[in-house]
């Protein structure tokens, strides 16, 4: 298949997103709506590929931070890949790779970083890309592991968290706002101090902003104690997957088991709303190589699985 790559301009803003609303293994993370909120953080470095003036996928990427030299597919988001509409599979795809690599060649980029969908976010199988990355020689440099509730096969819930849920219910009231947003925040900021002497990765004036720009797929439900919040999840959520995106809890919280009722909750909606999947996000260290064993363990008791986010470095 004979695939003409063309660099992302702003122009294509509009019929990039149109796109990604079609495309078997695209997310909100895919879209100009969300990668535009980074502002000038990053040089960009998105291509849009064609076939015959026919857009057939999207590759939304830049270059990497303090190596100008490397394109990260992409550093402001989980994971990138290419975003297609099932016309990429097979030869097709092992084309559309060695497409990419010529073009980042003659920009002089020495190597492509390439974060693939996990597969519970396609619609139908897609994974083409990591076939055809092998067939180029692309060697495996990260995996995270994050854990997944199959929400029409899930796995029994333990007990521990079937009483966790039953106390704190007895304690918390729930409530869906993203009015919530900066009391959440405040929980986090401090919940990701003492736990990790860490910062959350967006500002609240950018979740903010995401927010007010994908209402339906950024969601919040919250834990309230005296009408204060206390405990909470932010939801990225698409047609397949609710995937926590940050979660907190205050002292005072985890005294209740408060965060059972939020994930007994959102569970439940998830699987009411049609979605495949509920991901509780990775629970890794110092890239992938320290699993937090202990935090996997309290997602897996909701009944969930391991999923694996592959990270592939191609040297072109």
């Amino acid at each position: 298949m004979n695939i003409n790559i063309v660099d992302y301009s702003a122009e294509h803003a509009q019929a990039w997103d149109d796109w990604c609303r079609e495309c078997d293994n695209a997310t909100l993370l895919h879209t100009r709506r969300f990668l535009s909120y980074h502002g000038d953080r990053f040089e960009d470095a998105s291509v849009l590929l064609m076939n015959e003036e026919r857009l057939v996928g999207l590759f939304p990427a830049a270059r990497a931070t303090g190596d100008p030299d490397i394109v990260v597919s992409h550093p402001g988001t989980t994971y990138g890949g290419i975003a297609h509409a099932g016309g990429l599979h097979g030869q097709r795809m092992i084309d559309a790779i060695g497409a990419l690599k010529d073009h980042y060649r003659n920009r002089g980029i020495r190597r492509l970083i390439y974060k693939v969908v996990p597969f519970i976010y396609a619609r139908v199988p897609s994974q083409d890309d990591v076939y055809a990355l092998f067939r180029h020689g692309a060697q495996r440099i990260r995996c995270d592991l994050s854990c997944t509730i199959d929400l029409q096969h899930q796995r029994p819930v333990s007990e521990r968290r079937k009483r966790a849920r039953r106390k704190a219910c007895k304690a918390v009231s729930l409530r869906a706002s993203v009015g919530d947003l900066p009391a959440f925040w405040a929980v986090l900021t401090e919940t990701l101090a003492r736990r990790h002497e860490a910062v959350p990765v967006h500002t609240l004036d950018e979740i903010a902003l995401l927010a007010s720009r994908f209402p339906d797929e950024i969601q919040l439900r919250c834990a309230v104690m005296d009408d204060r919040v206390v405990a909470g999840v932010l939801l990225f959520c698409s047609k397949n997957v609710w995937h926590a995106q940050y979660i907190a809890s205050s002292e005072s919280s985890n005294e209740v088991n408060a965060l059972d009722a939020v994930f007994g909750a959102a569970i439940e909606e998830a699987r009411a709303g049609g979605a495949r999947y509920f991901d509780f996000g990775t629970s890794n260290e110092s890239a992938g190589q320290v699993l937090n064993d202990g935090l996997f363990r309290f997602k897996s008791e909701f009944g969930g699985g391991g999923v694996a986010h592959e990270y592939y470095e191609l040297v072109i």
